[in-house]
């Protein structure tokens, strides 16, 4: 008998693993909605649904392993990730969604969040002033116009699946939509800066580095509370509090 395995479980979400079925609870059903529709829209390999019974979609289980953990060494070769880039190419390239996705904040509402956040970090002790300060002046070159493109939103290296340096399946789709290309970029690198190279030799030359920098900066500040609040560890080595110091 097929164990029940926890992949992860907070309070939004929360996915299970039985054997080669993927049980997803959703407390919002406009995220599901979400997922359900830029699935069928992606260019890219997707996980096969199963059957969807909000709050519950059943997903069937993608070949391959993970390109790798946040905090873990990636054990893919630099081939598996320019894979990733040029899937990621394939996504940004293709029409665009209806809704906005998670990359698609506008930059004033991202501009006033990152401030607030900021000034939380360290009225509440979470990180040195020092660190918050210079992150912040980091992140403001990933806030500027941007070209919106179809957007995963949350391309986390745990969510690229590969097998032979072929892309097998891209999951976690909630947050797809409309939004900045090199938000994409950023969170598939995080945390693993040596293999950007990789991901850009990929997804082609036209890429500016300094704002994929930026929105590691960003993205690492604006998750640091989350995360603490919702069980996770952001300090745990080469996560996101470590993304931070390497821009000291």
């Amino acid at each position: 008998m097929d164990e029940v395995q926890v992949v992860v479980a907070h309070s939004e979400r929360a996915t299970l693993r039985v054997g080669d079925v993927f049980l997803k609870v959703e407390a919002d059903r406009a995220r599901m909605d979400v997922e359900v529709e830029a699935m069928a829209l992606a260019p890219v390999p997707t996980p096969r649904i199963l059957w969807r019974k909000p709050p519950v979609l059943a997903l069937a289980a993608v070949p391959g392993t993970a390109l790798g953990r946040l905090g873990e060494p990636s054990t893919a070769s630099p081939a598996a990730w320019a894979a990733a880039g040029a899937a990621v190419r394939k996504l940004h390239d293709a029409p665009l969604p209806a809704r906005p996705g998670r990359a698609g904040r506008r930059v004033d509402e991202l501009t006033a969040d990152l401030d607030s956040e900021c000034e939380l970090l360290v009225a509440n002790g979470v990180l040195p002033a020092a660190l918050v300060t210079r992150n912040r002046q980091v992140a403001e070159a990933a806030l500027r116009p941007w070209t919106p493109v179809f957007t995963h939103g949350d391309l986390q290296i745990a969510h690229v699946f590969v097998d032979d340096d072929e892309i097998t399946g891209i999951i976690d789709w909630s947050e797809a939509g409309r939004g900045d290309a090199l938000y994409d970029l950023a969170t598939l690198t995080l945390g693993h800066e040596e293999h950007l190279g990789d991901v850009v030799a990929g997804y082609g030359p036209d890429v500016d580095l300094d704002v994929i920098r930026a929105w590691w900066s960003l993205r690492s500040l604006l998750g640091v509370r989350w995360l603490i609040e919702h069980g996770f560890d952001p300090s745990a080595p080469g996560c996101e509090v470590d993304v931070l110091r390497s821009r000291m």
